[in-house]
């Protein structure tokens, strides 16, 4: 049976960032965070229900937006509320999204105390020139300082993010970003490009960035200095330190089941192979959202022709790849089906093929999106 996990979206914040294309509100007024912890609530019930879901969670991550905005005592009845309406697996993982601010970070040790055991940190850069380019609200020491703290709250696994080809910066300031995050001996970086993406400030007013050139020998030299300190590189732009990689977008590339709960929180429940594999939208904006909690969203079956894309896109991100087994009996579907696209891509040693497991290539990882292509229905 496939591992099923739930995401909680919580969507304020104190500023939008101008390059975040996240379903996320800058915060106008005080926060509703009972009414919102029970149209949350509400609608995990609804999706039980509605999905006949009789399955256990194994992990937890609750994302936005800003959540650590919220109090511990709101996560707590949050928490507890979840572990009412479903069984939870025994040690499941419970992540929370944090900003490094002094507001959210001295509120880490209750955090921990509430149940959450995972903390992804959002830092970007350590250094303040590019954190006031990126439109971030905290700086370079409050960065290192909430690492110190998560330490400090018994924090054990937490994340720090980081991203590179950013406007101004240098490889040089990229690998002292990445030198600096080492230090804080972190159990998992995010490490990824930023990319203009539609509905932001910045596609919008696009700032002048570094050319392909110089963020592939970036990329290249802060990978080799995080392979250098343990750092395994296991999905395109996460590392980890040996046995604690994230449980919970492990299960999102694994092609696993997930519930998503929030304002424009995602889901996908398989209820019978191939026809019944099943993507579930919540309405993004928040008021709406609280509004309308019994009877929100939309749910549409994924087609049968677009599933041998829909795997191999979330597979492929992850160095190991995919076996035949595990396509059979996540999709349904017999090994034909991502013919001919697959053997295109090992032709091209794009695709590599050991003992039926496919992986990537190393050309084939920095030219992924030519795979996808191959795969469109």
């Amino acid at each position: 049976m496939l591992p099923l996990s739930l995401y909680i979206h919580i969507p304020w914040c104190i500023k939008k960032c101008p390059y975040c294309d996240f379903n996320s509100h800058a915060l106008k007024a005080s926060l509703p965070e009972d009414a919102y912890i029970n149209a949350l609530l509400n609608d995990l019930a609804r999706d039980l229900q509605l999905y006949n879901i009789s399955r256990s969670i194994h992990s937890i991550f609750i994302g936005g937006g800003t959540p650590s905005l919220f109090s511990p005592e709101s996560l707590s009845r949050l928490l507890q509320g979840v572990k009412h309406l479903v069984a939870l697996k025994d040690n499941l993982e419970i992540t929370l999204e944090a900003n490094p601010g002094t507001f959210e970070s001295h509120k880490f040790s209750e955090f921990k105390s509430v149940g959450i055991n995972r903390l992804s940190i959002g830092i970007q850069s350590f250094s303040d020139n590019l954190l006031k380019k990126l439109g971030r609200v905290h700086s370079a020491s409050e960065a290192i300082l909430a690492a110190e703290i998560a330490h400090q709250s018994g924090f054990e696994n937490f994340n720090l993010d980081l991203m590179f080809g950013l406007p101004g910066a240098s490889p040089d300031s990229s690998q002292a970003d990445i030198a600096t995050a080492i230090s804080l001996n972190p159990a998992h970086i995010s490490f990824y490009q930023l990319t203009l993406e539609p509905n932001t400030w910045f596609y919008k007013f696009p700032p002048k960035l570094p050319d392909d050139e110089a963020v592939f020998s970036t990329q290249t030299a802060c990978q080799n200095l995080l392979a250098s300190h343990g750092y395994q590189h296991y999905e395109i732009s996460a590392y980890s330190l040996e046995g604690l990689r994230c449980r919970h977008n492990l299960n999102y590339w694994q092609f696993g089941d997930y519930l998503g709960i929030g304002a424009g929180a995602h889901g996908k429940i398989t209820r019978n192979l191939p026809q019944g594999i099943i993507r579930t939208f919540k309405p993004k904006n928040p008021e709406q959202y609280l509004g309308d909690t019994h009877k929100n969203g939309k749910a549409e079956a994924v087609a049968v022709a677009e599933l041998p894309l829909e795997f191999v896109m979330n597979h492929l991100r992850l160095k190991q790849g995919f076996t035949l087994d595990t396509y059979r009996s996540t999709t349904g579907l017999s090994i034909d089906s991502l013919d001919p696209a697959l053997a295109g891509c090992l032709k091209q040693n794009l695709v590599i093929s050991e003992n039926n497991h496919y992986y990537c290539s190393e050309k084939g990882w920095n030219f992924l999106d030519s795979i996808l292509e191959k795969f469109m229905a």
